[in-house]
């Protein structure tokens, strides 16, 4: 099919942030294509700035302690946990991965619960007795919450010109159960994402949020701002951050998953991850209240929001460019926003007043039955996923070793993360099965770009 025609019959055109300028100032970009290419800070910091960066890097590598240590900034660990140090959910601050099989236990993987109904402020309701998120890690003398096996079935594509692909999807399965039976319960298999470039997105003002979910757009694209509880505010506000953008600022992300993860509690969450069954939880020894304090907390987001953002590479590469004229022909650029501008952060001036390209618009859209982990997230329904950021996407194998992809690790690659595209992207996802092989690889040329 011509190119012209195929334009045509889409029904698109080529979109205007492709003419857009290069912003004079990319001091948040970063053009190390090393393995170290997700862990480099902004450019310019000065000494005391780049001394919290180190600070709050060193806690994001720290290895957590049971309760009491000789090292008290580093005990607290538990009761119950998932892994003993940030980065063992995001390695080299980028993409953890699914087990490839039962018998391989979850290492950057996790799993929350919930039930029927909502919490005080709307979001999921914890499960009684396993509570949000299921931990099989535990202190001595503490019983973990058991073990999660990931099982795979298998399934074929076969895109226009013959080639076939071959899809998994994931089975979860429950063993050794701590607690007794989960009952009628929902549940969602997470895989840590990257965690640079988060300041950035967490400057992008409000009102771009919702003028973006007010837009309207072709193929039955929507997208939604989701409406979450901010603790610290007290109040419902956007969310950006999570899978499902159900947390409403980098400081109560990084808070949640401390104490999801490994049961560090902060003032923002300064209780125990022990439901009321967990009688011997209850009763552990902690690191005092709370065992994370402020300061560390605020260097924590220091690091989170100053870590740079991987530039492109082969931008102007002839197969790049037409990569990326199918990328906003197709329509994947209707909800891959390739430009945001941020606004003005109240404490770390240089997230203000920038142009950023991560492809997200932070809205949460309906991904199709396919994707459905059919468990809600405050207004994210169980369709719902939020429009995960592409920026340092080309980069992914070199730093992670892998290139799985989507909220549970399923797609080993982009052209398979692109066939699970469902609901408000069924659309783009059909046109792309519809590409001549040349076009096809110019699409994934551009995304490797990124």
């Amino acid at each position: 099919m011509r190119r012209a025609a195929f334009l045509a019959g889409a029904g698109l055109c080529l979109l205007p942030w492709l003419a857009l300028p290069v912003a004079a100032d990319e001091a948040h970009l970063v053009r190390d294509a090393s393995r170290e290419a997700y862990s480099l800070p902004f450019a310019g910091l000065g000494e005391y700035e780049l001394e919290r960066f180190r600070r709050g890097r060193g806690l994001f590598r720290q290895a957590w302690e049971v309760a009491p240590a000789r090292d008290e900034d580093s005990d607290g660990l538990g009761p119950l946990y998932n892994r003993l140090t940030c980065a063992g959910c995001h390695p080299g601050n980028g993409r953890g991965r699914a087990p490839q099989g039962p018998d391989e236990r979850m290492q950057s993987m996790l799993v929350r619960l919930s039930v029927e109904g909502r919490d005080p402020h709307g979001g999921p309701l914890p499960h009684p007795v396993y509570g949000e998120q299921f931990n099989e890690e535990a202190i001595p003398g503490v019983p973990g919450e058991g073990r999660a096996a990931v099982e795979w079935t298998y399934s074929e594509v076969v895109l226009a010109d013959g080639e076939r692909v071959e899809l998994r999807r994931p089975r979860l399965v429950f063993k050794e159960l701590g607690y007794g039976p989960l009952g009628r319960f929902m549940h969602s298999m997470r895989v840590g994402p990257p965690v640079f470039g988060l300041g950035l997105l967490e400057a992008v003002p409000q009102a771009t949020l919702e003028a973006l979910a007010a837009e309207a757009k072709p193929d039955g694209v929507r997208g939604r701002v989701n409406r979450v509880w901010s603790v610290e505010r007290g109040e419902t506000v956007a969310g950006r951050f999570g899978l499902k953008a159900n947390a409403p600022d980098l400081r109560q992300q990084i808070a949640s998953a401390m104490l999801g993860d490994l049961g560090i509690t902060t003032t923002l969450f300064p209780a125990q991850n022990c439901t009321p069954a967990q009688t011997a939880c209850r009763a552990a020894p902690d690191g005092g209240q709370p065992e994370l304090m402020n300061a560390q907390l605020g260097d924590l987001e220091f690091y989170f929001a100053h870590l740079a953002v991987p530039a492109r590479r082969d931008a102007d590469a002839p197969q790049v460019r037409q990569g990326e004229a199918l990328f906003g022909a197709l329509g994947c650029a209707l909800c891959h926003r390739p430009a945001l501008t941020t606004g003005a952060h109240e404490r770390f001036p240089r997230l203000s007043k920038r142009r950023i390209e991560p492809y997200t618009d932070l809205l949460v859209h309906d991904m199709g039955e396919g994707l459905a982990d059919g468990r809600p997230d405050y207004l994210a329904g169980g369709r719902e996923w939020r429009t995960p950021p592409l920026w340092g996407l080309g980069l992914l194998e070199r730093v992670n070793g892998h290139g799985e992809l989507l909220h549970d690790g399923r797609a080993r690659n982009v052209l398979e993360a692109v066939l699970w595209h469902g609901g408000e992207a069924q659309a783009a996802r059909d046109r792309v099965i519809r590409l001549p092989r040349a076009e096809r690889e110019a699409l994934l040329a551009f995304l490797r770009s990124l």
